[in-house]
């Protein structure tokens, strides 16, 4: 791992690992209400059991903080996962309503989840390193 991609991944790393690890133990009842909001981008997810929506979020975010901090995994494996991970949160934030003043700019409501801007910089940071010449 490069010294200059530290900061990348142990910042997004440490934050979605937490996040992952946090929703290990989540009950039925939140688990259906991230699937609800999370329905709004992605209807598919309608279809899953409330407790296995739950444990597949959970899981995902584990596996991807972890990949991010750990040193073996190539910074463009990481960086790939980490943008499409951010990706997903902000077509999330796009058709959250009430979340977009114009498709774009956040409202008050939204700016919690306009934050996911910065994991989708730090994933490209990693991506387009991948690719610079040494």
């Amino acid at each position: 791992m490069a010294l200059r991609n530290v900061p990348l991944r142990l910042a997004s790393g440490a934050f979605i690992l937490n996040s992952g690890l946090g929703k290990l133990s989540l009950t039925e009842e939140a688990a259906a209400g991230l699937q609800a909001a999370a329905a709004e981008a992605f209807p598919q997810v309608k279809e899953m059991a409330p407790a296995e929506f739950g444990k597949l979020l959970a899981s995902a975010e584990v596996a991807l903080g972890s990949a991010l901090l750990l040193p073996f995994v190539p910074r463009v494996i990481a960086g790939l996962g980490l943008t499409g991970f951010s990706g997903a949160l902000l077509w999330l934030y796009h058709k959250t309503p009430g979340a977009t003043l114009d498709g774009v700019r956040p409202t008050q409501q939204g700016i919690a989840m306009a934050k996911d801007v910065f994991l989708l910089g730090i994933g490209l940071a990693l991506v387009l390193d991948a690719f610079r010449k040494r």
